[in-house]
């Protein structure tokens, strides 16, 4: 039933009269419900081998979550993930996902709803207490991010038992999947820190128009697009000979709350914020070059620019699946706008990717003058989910 139609207690269906009746309820109007939009409901496959918002054409806005588990025992936990999997069914193809829905998309279509839960350290093990029975479970690659030059973490924007990365075209579908989810978990989870995001800065499309950050210039032309099958495998896909087991068909997020300097860089020339780049502004395209896509020789570059110390051929050859999104948190007590990217990662091992290319970035590219990382954390995130299965059954079940 769609986010129109309402569930009853037994689940079974709704007489058109009951329906006008729980609508008048809900939205306090005794008019029935105007007819359903023609649009396409836009749903994206919550099943499969792998997650879905991971290999995803990028959707408009985010919606990101990291809870900290209340909960003492494993059964508990599995509960918790079965409830969850079974509402986010629902909502990614734009169903209620229970009689007491909050109710504010009620009237949206699923939006392309995409949701992706990941597992932190911490589930694992925290303080030294294997809290569930999984520390032994715990991936060699889901190893503590290390210090980076530069970098000033704020413990409240960071870490987390588990993340939920909520992805749609519209913010207040992905701000009401993980409402839900919270809602569910009530007693069960608590919030730790979320973030919201707007205007995708790293497109997994290549035929669309690259989107830019909050810097001007054109982000993510070199990301791996999403259908790149054998990309994906090489650099995102956890393989069965990686281990553990549980992990095969997952990856592993790294997500880095970074604050840009906005009112620094606006004060800089055009060809100096070009040359910190290593990219023109306005065509996007590698300087010296004409067009975005234009092949070109990273040595070209100037020696500190981010695209050249971020290429993978200075960096062996690695890559990462890039999901960022612009954020605008405001002003800080001294006036200044509290913007900046969301990074979003995701990766087949963080030691062989983001470790070793964020300590080159940090420690030689031009644009670190202009930034600065204030959160962090990074999840393991289990493969996709089979009809009647729940998340992280792969680990748990």
């Amino acid at each position: 039933m769609s986010r129109r139609g309402l569930l009853t207690a037994s689940g079974a269906g709704v007489a058109a009269g009951a329906v006008a009746t729980a609508g008048a309820f809900l939205l306090g109007e005794p008019e029935p419900e105007p007819a359903a939009s023609a649009a396409p409901p836009q749903a994206v496959a919550f099943h499969g081998p792998h997650q879905a918002g991971i290999a995803t054409p990028v959707q408009d806005r985010l919606h990101f979550a990291a809870f900290d588990v209340a909960v003492s025992t494993r059964e508990e936990l599995v509960a918790l993930l079965v409830s969850w999997t079974r509402a986010a069914e629902a909502m990614t193809a734009g169903r209620v996902s229970a009689a007491d829905d909050s109710g504010e998309a009620l009237d949206l279509p699923a939006s392309r709803l995409t949701l992706t839960v990941g597992f932190g350290p911490t589930l694992f093990a925290r303080a030294g207490e294997d809290r569930f029975g999984l520390a032994a479970a715990r991936p060699p690659a889901l190893a503590d991010l290390p210090a980076f030059p530069g970098e000033k973490l704020d413990p409240a924007r960071g870490g987390g038992d588990l993340a939920v990365q909520a992805c749609a075209d519209d913010p207040q579908v992905a701000v009401h999947a993980v409402r839900t989810l919270a809602r569910i978990g009530l007693g069960r989870v608590s919030v730790r820190w979320s973030q919201l995001g707007y205007g995708k800065t790293s497109s997994t499309t290549p035929a669309e128009l690259t989107p830019r950050n909050l810097m001007g210039f054109k982000d993510g032309t070199g990301n791996i697009p999403y259908d790149d099958r054998a990309a994906l495998d090489e650099h995102v896909w956890v393989a069965a000979a990686d281990g553990p087991a549980w992990m095969t068909g997952g990856s592993y997020l790294v997500a880095r709350r970074i604050r840009m300097h906005l009112e620094a860089w606006d004060q800089v020339t055009r060809q100096d914020q070009e040359a910190t780049i290593g990219r023109t502004k306005t065509e996007g395209a590698p300087l010296g070059g004409k067009g975005e896509r234009d092949r070109f020789d990273p040595a070209a570059l100037p020696a500190d620019s981010h695209v050249r110390m971020a290429h993978p051929t200075a960096n062996g050859g690695v890559r990462l699946m890039r999901r960022g999104y612009s954020f605008v948190d405001g002003s800080d007590s001294q006036g200044r706008i509290d913007a900046g990217l969301f990074f979003l990662a995701y990766q087949r091992d963080p030691r062989r990717q983001f470790v070793p290319m964020q300590r080159r970035l940090a420690t030689g590219d031009r644009l670190s003058a202009y930034i600065r990382h204030v959160g962090s954390g990074l999840w393991a995130c289990p493969p996709g989910v089979s009809p009647g299965g729940y998340w992280g059954d792969t680990l748990l079940g």
